[in-house]
C-alpha cells in the first residue's frame, strides 16, 4: 500500500514539474504582439527616405544640364556627349574603316599625340603631352565613351615624324593629330595625314608656310614664326635700342625662319646685321663662331633655335669675349631647361613665350598639372597650356561630329572631323578663344618676351 503511494506521489510530483515548466511559455506568446509594433513603425520610417531620393534624383538632372553646356565652351569638359542617329552614309560599307572610325561600346576613341619623347628636345613633348593628358581627362569623358591620348615619339625629326605619321594612319582607330610639335616634323607628316584624312592641331609648330600648299589638314593654335620673328626685330631695335646684331641659327626650318625673318625686318628697320651664322646642332662647343663674330662688335646676337644649343651658345659667349652682347632668343629656347645649362651665363638672356592670360581657368590648371607632375606649367616649355587647349578643343570637335548609331556602334566620319577641326570657332581655352580661319590659322595669342634676373625669366621691360 505504502509503495503504491509512493508512485502516485511521484508522479503528481512530476507532473507539477511538468506544468511548471509548461507555464513560461505564455509570456514570449503573449510578447509577440510587442515586435510586431516594432516592425511597423520602421516601415513607416522608410517611407520618408524613399520621398527624399527622389528629391535629391531631380536636383542633379538639373545640374547635369548645365556641366552638358560648359565643356562645349571648353570650360570643364566633364560631360560632353555624343549624339544618337542614323549612321552616317559615308560610313555604310566602310569595312576597312578607311572613311569612318567605328567603336564598339567599351572601346576608346582615340587622339594621337605626336612629339620628341626622348633626346635634346624631349622637355617639349613631355610638357605638351602632359599638359594634353589633363585635357584629355577633363573633356574627353562623353558619358559611356571616353577619348585615349596615344604618345608617339618623334625625336623632334623630319624622319621620325613622317615614321609617328604613317603609324597614326595605319591604326583606324585615330581619329585626329594633336602635333606635331616641331616644324620640321610636321612637315614631313602633312601629306601622309593629308592622304589619310586625319585632321593636325598643333600646339607648338610655328613655321609660317605649314598652313600652305595643296592640303587641309594641318592647323595649329601658336602664333607663327613670322609673327615672333618681326616682334623680336622690332622689340631689339624699338625697345632695347640695338643697332647691329649677329645672327645665328640652327639649320633646322623653325630656326632658320625666325633668323630670316629678324634679318629681313631689323634691316627694314635701320639696322645693321654684322652676320649670319649656322650652328651644327649637337655640339658642346661654339666658341670658334662666336670669336668670329666678335669681331664685328655686335650688341646683341639673336638666335633661331631651340634650348641646347642656346645654353652652348650662352657658356661659350663670355669666353669669346661676348660678356657683354645680349643673347636674344626665342619660345624654343624659354624654359627653365635653358637656365638650368647654362647656370650664371644664362642671366640677361631675352627669350619669347606664349603664357596665358590670367583667369581661374589657368589657375585651376596650373594647380591639376602641378598636383600630377609635380612642376607648374611653363616650366619646361612655354607650351602646356596649348597643350591642354589642343586636347580639349579636339575632343570637343569629335563629340560634335561622332553618332551613335542603331547598333550601338558610335561612327566618327574621317572628313566631319577634317571639316570639324579647321570650322572650330569661338572655342574658349586656356591660351584665348580659337577661331580657325580658312588656311587653318587658330593663333590665340602673340608672343610676349622675357627676360632671366635672379635666375628665373621674368616679363620684359616694355612688356
Amino acid at each position: 500500500m505504502y509503495k503504491r503511494l509512493s508512485i502516485l506521489f511521484s508522479l503528481l510530483l512530476v507532473a507539477s514539474l511538468i506544468l511548471a515548466a509548461c507555464a513560461p511559455s505564455a509570456s514570449p506568446t503573449e510578447a509577440v504582439p510587442e515586435p510586431t509594433e516594432a516592425v511597423t513603425e520602421p516601415t513607416e520610417v522608410m517611407e520618408e527616405p524613399t520621398e527624399a531620393p527622389t528629391e535629391a534624383v531631380e536636383e542633379p538632372a538639373e545640374t547635369e544640364e548645365v556641366d552638358t553646356e560648359e565643356p562645349a565652351d571648353g570650360e570643364d569638359g566633364e560631360a560632353l556627349t555624343i549624339k544618337t542617329g542614323d549612321i552616317p552614309a559615308e560610313c555604310e560599307g566602310d569595312s576597312d574603316e578607311q572613311a569612318c572610325a567605328v567603336f564598339a561600346p567599351g572601346e576608346t576613341i582615340k587622339i594621337g599625340f605626336a612629339g620628341p619623347m626622348t633626346g635634346d628636345f624631349s622637355a617639349f613633348g613631355t610638357d605638351i603631352s602632359q599638359g594634353a593628358q589633363i585635357g584629355i581627362q577633363q573633356c574627353g569623358n562623353f558619358g559611356n565613351w571616353q577619348v585615349e591620348l596615344l604618345v608617339e615619339d618623334t625625336q623632334g625629326t623630319p624622319e621620325g615624324g613622317a615614321s609617328v605619321a604613317n603609324l597614326y594612319v595605319s591604326n583606324p582607330d585615330v581619329v585626329a593629330i594633336h602635333g606635331h610639335t616641331f616644324s620640321g616634323s610636321a612637315a614631313s607628316a602633312i601629306p601622309i595625314y593629308n592622304t589619310g584624312r586625319r585632321p593636325m592641331l598643333s600646339a607648338s609648330a610655328t613655321r609660317a608656310d605649314l598652313t600652305e600648299g595643296d592640303q587641309d589638314v594641318f592647323n595649329r593654335i601658336a602664333f607663327t614664326d613670322d609673327i615672333q620673328g618681326t616682334r623680336a626685330a622690332e622689340y631689339l631695335f624699338n625697345q632695347l635700342g640695338v643697332t647691329r646684331i649677329a645672327i645665328m641659327h640652327d639649320g633646322d626650318a623653325y630656326g632658320q625662319g625666325l633668323a630670316e625673318t629678324v634679318r629681313r625686318v631689323f634691316t627694314e628697320l635701320g639696322g645693321e646685321v654684322v652676320a649670319f651664322q649656322a650652328v651644327t646642332v649637337g655640339e658642346t662647343d661654339y666658341s670658334a663662331p662666336l670669336t668670329e663674330i666678335a669681331a664685328f662688335a655686335p650688341e646683341a646676337i639673336y638666335f633661331g633655335g631651340y634650348y641646347p644649343e642656346a645654353s652652348v651658345i650662352a657658356n661659350n659667349m663670355p669666353v669669346a669675349g661676348l660678356t657683354d652682347t645680349i643673347l636674344f632668343s626665342d619660345d624654343g629656347t624659354f624654359g627653365s631647361t635653358f637656365i638650368e645649362l647654362a647656370g650664371e651665363n644664362a642671366e640677361g638672356a631675352y627669350a619669347t613665350s606664349a603664357l596665358p592670360p590670367a583667369s581661374e581657368a589657368v589657375d585651376a590648371f596650373t594647380q591639376a598639372y602641378l598636383d600630377a607632375y609635380g612642376v607648374e606649367p611653363g616650366a619646361l616649355s612655354t607650351f602646356t597650356w596649348h597643350g591642354y587647349d589642343v586636347a580639349c578643343a579636339l575632343s570637343t570637335v569629335i563629340a560634335n561630329v561622332a553618332v551613335e548609331g542603331p547598333d550601338g556602334n558610335v561612327y566618327i566620319s574621317r572628313e566631319a572631323m577634317v571639316a570639324g577641326v579647321r570650322n572650330l570657332t569661338g572655342f574658349q581655352g586656356l591660351t584665348g578663344e580659337i577661331t580657325c580661319n580658312e588656311s587653318g590659322e587658330c593663333n590665340t595669342a602673340g608672343p610676349t618676351f622675357f627676360q632671366v634676373q635672379n635666375g628665373e625669366w621674368v616679363q620684359a621691360a616694355g612688356e
